[in-house]
């Protein structure tokens, strides 16, 4: 449902002159509609990250433990410079945490019937990056930081460090108290329907297009042939192939997993860009490259088709982008369900509570 860059700040565009000569009532018309929307998109930025969190907001701890990002950053650096599958690992994580019971890190604990030893938690990784920020924040801020809150850092992190673009994270979230593996069953399927996923956001308080910018995540990663290959030789019990993949796609998916064998290998998410965030995954869909079942029919089904062209620039439609667009829909998802202020606590290990 993954090229090292530096952790750049937002960089901003600053208007400090404009001098016409002559310019006819179309160009003032063009000038004044660009300068209302630079302005109505860095006011909505900035509204968003302040607003609706239940008390999340961007320097949570700027008097607390004013190196909580730094801290952060360095371990999800270090550990993806070491295995590039960290970062889609971390960022799957902060989806999969987000869509059971909130974001409250309640996917760290250990335990035989935690989230954490769920089925469709089985192939995340990154868990001992999680660990080892905490270790050293416990040391710099001790009891200060939850874990829920380094978990989104390390998400966003995950982005940048493979190609995206920065944004800002609320933060001030507190760390549940329960894990149950059996709430896994809510988490957005592989095989789920578009009226089905449209359902599992909605409950979330997340709309169509939040679906399919953060299904955009897959962009970076890969799945397991395990998870696909229905898809290749026997879909729906056709003994037939998905319609869905282009022909042209099919040999190269077979290829890498044979009915039957292998199931456990890997096989990128996004074609031609495992570890390179970015829109690409978009033109993918629209050309039957989508490896799982879900992301395809983000193409072949009307509702959230339209959507992906207005990412992929379609004329005679509003375009979105990518990079701008994720970041927004991670900070309304990173406020789903927080637990603030006297709720939840401050865990002093993430692998257990207190």
């Amino acid at each position: 449902m993954y090229t090292i860059i530096s952790h750049t700040k937002n960089k901003y565009i600053h208007y400090k002159s404009l001098v016409v000569m002559e310019v006819s009532s179309l160009s003032k018309t063009l000038i004044l509609l660009g300068l209302l929307l630079a302005t109505h998109t860095n006011l909505a930025l900035v509204q968003g990250y302040k607003g609706g969190g239940g008390g999340t907001r961007v320097g949570f701890y700027k008097s607390t433990c004013p190196g909580v990002e730094s801290i952060v950053q360095s371990a999800v650096e270090s550990a993806v410079q070491a295995n590039p599958t960290i970062a889609p690992g971390l960022l799957r994580m902060f989806f999969h945490d987000c869509f059971i019971n909130g974001c409250d890190a309640s996917i760290l604990i250990n335990g035989p019937s935690t989230e954490k030893s769920a089925g469709p938690n089985a192939f995340l990784r990154g868990f001992e990056v999680i660990d080892a920020a905490k270790s050293k924040l416990e040391k710099a801020c001790p009891g200060v930081v939850s874990c829920s809150d380094i978990l989104a850092l390390a998400a966003r992190d995950s982005v940048v460090l493979t190609g995206g673009h920065s944004w800002q994270v609320p933060l001030g979230r507190r760390d549940g108290r329960v894990s149950r593996g059996s709430d896994t069953a809510n988490l957005p399927a592989f095989n789920d329907s578009i009226r089905v996923q449209i359902k599992k956001f909605a409950d979330k308080g997340l709309d169509i297009q939040d679906l399919v910018t953060l299904v955009g995540g897959h962009t970076i990663g890969t799945a397991a042939c395990a998870v696909f290959s229905y898809r290749l030789y026997n879909f729906n019990n056709t003994n037939r192939p998905d319609t869905d993949i282009n022909p042209s796609f099919l040999p190269q998916l077979r290829a890498l997993c044979p009915n039957g064998v292998n199931e456990l290998r890997r096989v990128a998410l996004d074609t031609g860009s495992v570890n390179s965030f970015g829109g690409s995954f978009y033109a993918n869909l629209k050309y039957g490259r989508g490896v799982i079942e879900s992301d395809a029919k983000l193409w072949s089904d009307p509702t959230t088709q339209r959507f992906v062209q207005r990412f992929l620039g379609y004329r005679g439609l509003h375009g979105l982008i990518f990079d701008v667009e994720f970041g927004r829909a991670m900070v309304k998802m990173g406020n789903v369900e927080v637990k603030t202020g006297k709720r939840g606590e401050i865990r002093r290990v993430c692998t257990a509570t207190n």
